[in-house]
């Protein structure tokens, strides 16, 4: 695991894990570095080429002399511009492609966190680190890690040159260097705090406006429309002074680069102008040495950018990486995988909690028989939605034992207990896509045929019929052109053509009107027959029919029994029922 690279100018082993990412593209990786070098060994050829030709070929008046001297500045521009092309565009696409690779990964890996994970984490945040926190790590490879090397590279030879042609007036020129220097790490760190502080307003706003768009009926509902955008703007106002920041750090370094480079050139005349009139050093030098001035002076200020970028892109990784090292997956280690399940099933002592020891369920202990109905039934927060967690391994129970068909639950691989067991939701989410995707969830082995059958069976074919485009009809973001029972329905659909073994219902009739309420009881009896049935109400009129019903109470077992037997026992369950039907 990574170590955090706060307060740190960057991490080597944060910068290590990045790079350890280019592995399937190091030959053109390869290729971009020998690009950097030959642009960096380029560089200091052209005001070499000028001084000869001011020296020698125009005081002998050689005009042939002068002509190739300018061919071949040209033929070097040209040289460099090609090399420019091939460096930007492989360190672009090793960028992209490691961009791609990363995504992937990341996604991939999030998908096998458990709910308890996405239950305390912002939607903004992981959208943050998805999208612009692995864009930022692209930088580094693009803008980052091999440019700075170009750029170092071109300072080394570029020194080295100078002191070869002469060392005493090289000196002079790198006496503002120093303060260069230090002015570069102070700007270093400056920027480094700015641009943490702009990625975590971008992830704050992210999180804020995805919540409120989301919620934007609840918002209107209760007039609050003038407090959230007081809200928003001081969110907003936030944001804007972070980058204000970074700009301020740019705003004052940027010009000290310029006062020192202007320092230099100061310095070469002061001391270059002597030597000219004694006839020490040439003309041509000084307009070489003027040259290699700004060639020393425009890298080390774009090198500050550089390591900007640098920074930032670790500062994302460190971010992107925490995810990765983040271990929230259920522990799927179970020796058995591809079984069908008969439907049998049993909690014995079963304690769970979502925090610590704060008990939802307190030693719960039932059996199911398989094609058996079981319904639960209780207040909210007796911890009815626990079980169907605990029996699709959403979440992970501290004691007892969960058995299907006799097999710990924890024996079998999760993807095989998650093919073998349906759940509709009372709170159905459909993604914005047709029908058709919706219900196969674009699985190409469930034909149209099979579809519709199962939209038959289930009765919803008629209203889907209606819709333009049926079958292909865009229901949108969460399925906001349908109402509350058709989503209802498709849900239905989706659980029946998957042909689950055991099949769970939460609230699933508790949100609809009558008329929706009836084509869903028809559904539901469809669904049950033949198949071991876990059914969550509210409504207890759902429920009338169901092989045995558990009435829960503060996670515990307080009742349990037919429906006629509960009525008879004069207890919970009986008081639930003249509640609802005391009419």
């Amino acid at each position: 695991m990574s170590k955090p690279a706060s307060g740190r100018i960057f991490d080597l082993g944060i910068l290590r894990r990045i790079v350890s990412y280019v592995g399937p593209y190091k030959t053109r990786f390869a290729i971009t570095g020998l690009l950097v070098i030959a642009l960096a060994l380029l560089a200091p050829i052209r005001p070499w080429l000028i001084q000869q030709a001011i020296d020698k070929d125009l005081p002998a008046g050689d005009l042939n002399g002068l002509l190739n001297m300018f061919l071949l500045v040209i033929a070097t521009l040209v040289i460099e511009a090609i090399f420019q092309f091939y460096q930007t565009y492989y360190a672009n696409w090793v960028a992209q492609s490691v961009t791609l690779d990363l995504r992937s990964k990341l996604f991939t890996h999030v998908l096998k966190f458990k709910l308890k994970y996405f239950d305390r984490t912002p939607v903004g945040s992981f959208v943050t680190r998805l999208i612009s926190d692995i864009d930022g790590i692209a930088e580094v490879f693009s803008n980052g890690l091999l440019t700075i090397i170009g750029d170092l590279l071109k300072l080394v030879f570029v020194i080295i040159l100078m002191l070869v042609i002469n060392w005493k007036m090289t000196l002079i020129v790198l006496l503002p260097i120093p303060i260069l220097l230090i002015a570069t790490k102070i700007f270093q760190v400056a920027i480094r705090k700015a641009f943490t502080q702009v990625r975590n307003q971008v992830s704050k706003m992210n999180n804020f406006v995805q919540e409120h768009v989301t919620g934007m009926s609840i918002v209107q509902i209760f007039n609050r429309e003038k407090r959230e955008k007081e809200k928003f703007e001081g969110i907003n106002k936030e944001h804007m002074q972070a980058n204000i920041n970074s700009i301020w750090a740019f705003s004052i370094f940027f010009p000290v680069v310029e006062l020192l480079s202007a320092a230099s050139v100061a310095l070469l005349l002061w001391w270059g102008i002597g030597d000219v009139v004694n006839e020490k050093v040439t003309l041509g030098i000084i307009l070489q040495f003027i040259l290699y001035i700004f060639m020393l002076y425009r890298p080390i200020r774009q090198l500050a950018d550089r390591f900007n970028v640098l920074q930032m892109g670790i500062v994302n990784a460190e971010r992107v990486f925490k995810v990765f090292d983040t271990e929230e997956r259920i522990v799927d280690d179970g020796p058995l995988d591809g079984i069908k399940f008969k439907g049998d099933i049993e909690f014995k002592n079963v304690w769970f909690a979502y925090n610590d020891e704060d008990w939802v369920l307190k030693d719960l202990s039932f059996e199911v028989k398989t094609g058996q109905t079981l319904a639960f039934v209780g207040a909210t927060g007796a911890g009815k939605s626990s079980v169907i967690n605990l029996l699709s391994r959403f979440y992970e129970f501290q004691k007892g034992e969960i058995l299907v068909d006799g097999i710990s639950l924890r024996e079998i691989q999760v993807d095989c207990i998650r093919e073998n067991i349906a759940v509709v939701l009372q709170d159905v989410f459909l993604f914005s896509d047709s029908i058709k995707n919706n219900i196969t969830l674009n699985d190409s082995s469930i034909s149209d045929e099979k579809l519709i059958a199962a939209s038959k069976a289930v009765g919803a074919h008629p209203f889907i019929s209606k819709l333009p485009g049926e079958y292909d009809f865009d229901v949108k973001e969460r399925g906001g052109m349908l109402s509350v029972g058709q989503r209802q329905l498709l849900a239905f659909i989706r659980a029946y053509v998957y042909n689950p073994s055991i099949l769970v219902l939460d609230e699933a009739t508790s949100s609809v009107d009558t008329e929706s309420e009836e084509l869903i009881q028809h559904a539901i009896q469809k669904l049950t027959e033949g198949r071991t049935s876990i059914i969550i109400a509210h409504r207890l009129s759902t429920i009338q029919k169901a092989d045995k019903i558990i009435v829960l109470d503060k996670g515990m077992v307080v009742e349990q029994g037919s429906h006629q037997e509960l009525i008879e026992q004069e207890g919970h369950y009986r008081k639930l029922f003249e509640l609802q039907f005391q009419d």
